[in-house]
């Protein structure tokens, strides 16, 4: 059956393919996701941090990562460090450049969110007797997660969609597994409208989870 240019049977037949590759860009953007918050909050700590010496790290990561492009990222990573003895998997250099590039902007969501609450929190909680990790933990944090959903979700969203660009170090996921149908096939039209139609259907599922976690912490906090 067609739908104008379209064969409905050829896209059945290849759309297990393009399904597996799906699963593997989900797995990659959801440790990508996972490792990359644990960074990002680490390093937001340390730029606003009372140690020079911290927040100056800090800053040299952020302004060094978020300044290079992620596929010069992955190259080095995948094709660069051999030379160096370090030779990585395909998948493992996948998530750590994934990671340490979506670490880099979600330091800076940190910062913004944390730095958004008044110092008198902070002030009041050291003065109650909390150390500074305690009040980090049980006041500021707490205050802020609010304010850090909506830009996370769009980081997360970005996340998913950059995963297309480890395809250049062998990732057999969505968009990789497009293009060797393409080249097998010479379909491309049809190949590639499915690939897009999948990404749309991925990060549609991604804003209708924050969507919904957005309202249920407004409900919790009884807006």
């Amino acid at each position: 059956m067609k739908l104008g240019p379209i064969d409905i049977a050829f896209q059945l037949q290849i759309l297990p393919l393009l399904l597996k590759g799906a699963l593997l860009t989900i797995e990659l953007t959801v440790m990508a996701i996972f490792f990359g918050t644990i960074i990002g909050l680490i390093v937001a700590l340390m730029k606003i941090s009372r140690f020079k010496m911290l927040a100056a790290i800090g800053g040299i990561y952020t302004w060094a990562i978020r300044g290079i492009p992620l596929l010069v990222q992955l190259y080095i990573l995948y094709y660069g460090l051999p030379q160096l003895g370090i030779n990585l998997e395909p998948m493992p250099a996948a998530v750590i450049g994934l990671s340490i590039c979506g670490g880099a902007y979600i330091a800076e969501i940190f910062r913004a969110g944390i730095q958004s609450i008044d110092r008198g929190q902070m002030e009041a909680a050291l003065s109650l007797g909390m150390s500074y990790p305690q009040a980090m933990r049980r006041v500021i944090l707490p205050q802020a997660y609010r304010r850090l959903l909506p830009p996370m979700g769009n980081e997360f969203i970005t996340l998913l969609k950059d995963s297309s660009l480890v395809s250049i170090i062998a990732m057999t996921e969505l968009l990789r597994q497009g293009k060797l149908l393409s080249n097998s096939t010479f379909r491309s039209m049809e190949i590639f409208l499915m690939v897009a139609v999948i990404y749309l259907i991925l990060t549609t599922v991604f804003i209708y989870i924050i969507d919904k976690l957005e309202k249920r912490f407004a409900v919790a906090d009884g807006e």
